[in-house]
């Protein structure tokens, strides 16, 4: 069912579906807890956040072969939560449509980029995609706990296995 660039294609699915109920929890957050030092490895909920559309910039541009320009991995691309979750949107959805787009053929080719110290690298577009999805991951678990910090009795589910639950409503 979820072989090969299908796979990737239900991941973008899925990060959308779990950046969506994530941000739901975020924003229902009064602003000094979204933005206090909750001593994460971003400080805070609204930094982690801005990490992981920063990053998709610069994987993206990686990918696509395009200047990303971007310089810092903590860099605060949008203050205001509103204006981060509207960026996340249109990102989320740039991403479901770009690994809609790709043809089989593209996991068996490598990505050659410049990391950021400009060193030359060769991965396989299967390992880019795979930590792509999983830097999401890796993320989010750390928003989770904050938010479980932040008093959330019960941040919600954000598991793989849930968005499968709730395929026929998303997909």
């Amino acid at each position: 069912m979820f072989q090969g660039i299908e796979y990737f294609r239900m991941m973008g699915r899925y990060n959308r579906w779990a950046n969506q109920r994530l941000y739901a929890a975020c924003l229902a957050l009064p602003e000094e807890e979204y933005n206090i030092d909750r001593r994460g490895y971003f400080r805070s909920i609204g930094n982690t956040l801005n990490h992981l559309l920063v990053v998709d910039r610069l994987w993206l541009g990686r990918i696509e072969g395009k200047a990303h320009g971007v310089t810092d991995l903590s860099a605060v691309a949008h203050a205001r939560r509103d204006d981060l979750w509207a960026a996340r949107r249109d990102m989320d959805d740039y991403i479901v449509a770009l690994f809609d787009g790709y043809e089989r053929g593209i996991l068996a080719q490598d990505l050659h980029y410049r990391d950021m110290s400009d060193s030359a690298k060769i991965v396989p577009f299967t390992a880019v995609f795979a930590h792509f999805f999983n830097h999401h991951t890796h993320h989010r678990g750390q928003v989770h706990g904050m938010l479980s910090h932040a008093g959330m009795a019960e941040p919600p589910p954000l598991d793989v296995i849930y968005y499968f639950h709730e395929l026929k409503d998303v997909a």
